[in-house]
Parts: C-alpha cells; sequence; structure tokens
C-alpha cells in the first residue's frame, strides 16, 4: 500500500537551464539527489546538513549549494550517502507532515497545483499511516486539501 502513495516521480530544480538537483518528499522526510561529476573521488565530497541550511561540495572548490533549507530539520537523523555517482541526502523534517514547497528556501518552488497534489499525497500517506488495513489509494478530495497536521487520529485540531 506504501509504494502506491509514494512520489510518482522527482521534482527537477533547474538553474539557468542546468539540473542542479532533484527531489521529492515523504511524510517525514525530503530526500534531495544530485549528480556528481565524474572522474572526482568520492572521499573528495563532502556534505553539511544543519537545522536551516545545506553545503554540499568538493573539497578545496567553492561549494555546490550554500543555501538555507525551507523548513527546519533534524540534523541527528539527517544523513547523506553516495551511489552510483549520486549524492543522496536525506533531510529528517522536525515537523512531520508538513508539506515542502522546495528543499531550498527561495528556490524552484513547486508551482501552486503540483504543491496542492503534494499535499493531498501526503494527506492520503497520514490517513493511511494512522489507519492500517484501509486502502485510501484511490480516495478523492473535493475542494480545498486541509493541513494534515491540523489532523490527529481523524480529530481535527484546529
Amino acid at each position: 500500500m506504501a509504494e502506491k502513495l509514494a512520489p510518482e516521480k522527482r521534482h527537477v530544480f533547474l538553474h539557468e537551464g542546468q539540473k542542479v538537483f532533484e527531489w521529492d518528499q515523504t511524510l517525514e522526510e525530503v530526500n534531495v539527489y544530485i549528480s556528481l561529476p565524474p572522474n572526482v573521488n568520492s572521499k573528495q565530497f563532502y556534505c553539511k546538513i544543519q537545522s536551516k541550511h545545506v553545503e554540499v561540495g568538493i573539497r578545496g572548490n567553492p561549494p555546490y549549494l550554500n543555501h538555507d533549507l525551507e523548513y527546519p530539520v533534524k540534523t541527528d537523523c539527517s544523513f547523506w550517502t553516495l551511489e552510483d555517482n549520486v549524492m543522496h541526502i536525506t533531510l529528517q523534517k522536525r515537523d512531520k507532515g508538513h508539506t515542502w514547497s522546495s528543499p531550498i528556501l527561495g528556490q524552484g518552488r513547486l508551482d501552486p497545483y503540483t504543491s496542492d497534489l503534494e499535499q493531498k499525497r501526503l494527506m492520503l500517506q497520514r490517513f493511511q499511516e494512522e489507519n492500517p488495513g484501509f486502502d485510501f489509494s484511490q480516495a478523492q478530495f473535493n475542494g480545498t486539501c486541509p493541513d494534515p497536521r491540523t489532523f490527529l487520529g481523524g480529530i481535527r485540531t484546529d
């Protein structure tokens, strides 16, 4: 069931026509994927994750990314890995269920339609998590989508 509610595709952040990174999100985390340049020793790459900031680069060079994050993350649960020439950064959301429009503050924000679809998908994930055994994958919403953080066990808290 969880795979039915997983992100269907990654969002792509372009700058001047060049792909900077791809990203997706779940209820609990934001994943950032950066394609690495060839012929660079993997030990030269670094990633520094702070509560509201991320820095990525190759040692001895200016950072590739050096930006504030859209929202705070749990640094003790966030990490990065290198595999198949891709840096995968996993940012643990401080506020579970919060829909991010972009990992980077003020950069590459999702358009309103895509942001609304993301919020609905995360709400379905939350319903599924809170009600195991029920299939919400075909659920449809009419009108605006409430913030999934305002629901606790099906009871509105706002």
